[in-house]
């Protein structure tokens, strides 16, 4: 197929290139690459891959090309809360009105797979799981975005598949600290302590390797999935930020965890997630936490001597 990829040199994209690649599919990256290039410097040398720097608030140039593509995955988006709520305006134009351009110029012919966000549930029901039929109740801007990006391409567009994603870990070539797995085995490895707001909030977690693997399974069966919504998550790692950090504590055992109890988060997303729905179609997250924990503390420990990475 031929793909194209918005935001395809972030976290989730420079990932996903290569298994796209590896199945023998031409894939284009457009990006407007605000933090860097060299997320996508080792394919360069490969005859299917193309990249252009664009942003995708560009309608006339992204109009012009994305015609030509079989499958879009739409990647371009101003992620989490912290940072939506600091860039209000261009969280909404990248976020919602991108997508809505997208939907709104393609042929019915053309796909989608659209990976969102299960931050949509905002707080969910004590010790009741989240299901595509749970009334999304979103409580960020980024989650609203999200939300309404989704409704928009399941509204106009049948010839796609959404995933909600669960908050994702793993290590990438654009790596990103401020998802919380990767921030937490962060401080457990570099400070050797953590200071938690609202420890007991749970949240959904899947290793981004399984990620591309769930968008590699939703190509192959593509017309058993389409037209639809999915969780996307680990079954096996609903847990709150304190279940988290004794996990991890269990790989580094000089990690304190303090738990403060006045102080506030500005992400108060609670939820539990049940993906029972695409697995039952066929696909299951397989990558644990555990071994998420122990990728990410190798990288930390031997890859970044020092503190440089706090901003990224």
């Amino acid at each position: 197929m031929k793909i194209l990829i918005t935001g395809g040199a972030g976290y989730i994209g420079s990932v996903l290139c290569k298994y796209l690649l590896e199945n023998n599919h031409k894939v284009t990256v457009i990006d407007n690459f605000t933090f860097s290039y060299n997320s996508l410097l080792t394919y360069m040398g490969n005859k299917n891959f193309e990249v252009q720097k664009l942003d995708v608030r560009n309608y006339t140039e992204v109009n012009r090309i994305i015609k030509n593509f079989d499958l879009i995955i739409p990647l371009a988006a101003l992620v989490g809360a912290p940072l939506c709520k600091l860039k209000e305006k261009e969280a909404t134009e990248v976020n919602l009105e991108s997508i809505k351009n997208i939907v709104d110029n393609i042929s019915q012919n053309q796909a989608i797979i659209y990976p969102t966000t299960n931050s949509g549930y905002g707080i969910g029901e004590k010790d009741k799981y989240c299901t595509e039929e749970t009334p999304l109740n979103p409580i960020s801007l980024y989650g609203q975005t999200k939300t309404n990006a989704e409704k928009y391409i399941s509204e106009k567009h049948e010839n796609s598949i959404r995933y909600r994603l669960a908050t994702v870990f793993g290590c990438s070539p654009r790596m990103r600290l401020d998802l919380l797995v990767n921030d937490f085995v962060f401080k457990a490895v570099k400070d050797g302590y953590v200071v938690l707001f609202e420890a007991n909030f749970k949240r959904n977690y899947i290793h981004i390797r399984d990620i591309c693997e769930a968008i590699i399974f939703s190509i192959k069966n593509f017309d058993n999935l389409k037209n639809e919504t999915y969780n996307l998550g680990l079954s096996t790692a609903n847990l709150s930020k304190l279940e988290l950090c004794r996990k991890i504590k269990e790989y580094i055992p000089r990690f304190e965890i303090s738990v403060n109890e006045i102080g506030s988060d500005i992400d108060k997303r609670d939820y539990i997630i049940s993906n029972e729905k695409i697995e039952k179609k066929g696909f299951t997250a397989k990558i644990s936490l555990d071994e998420g924990i122990i990728e990410l503390k190798k990288f930390y420990n031997y890859v970044i001597p020092d503190n440089t990475m706090r901003n990224i």
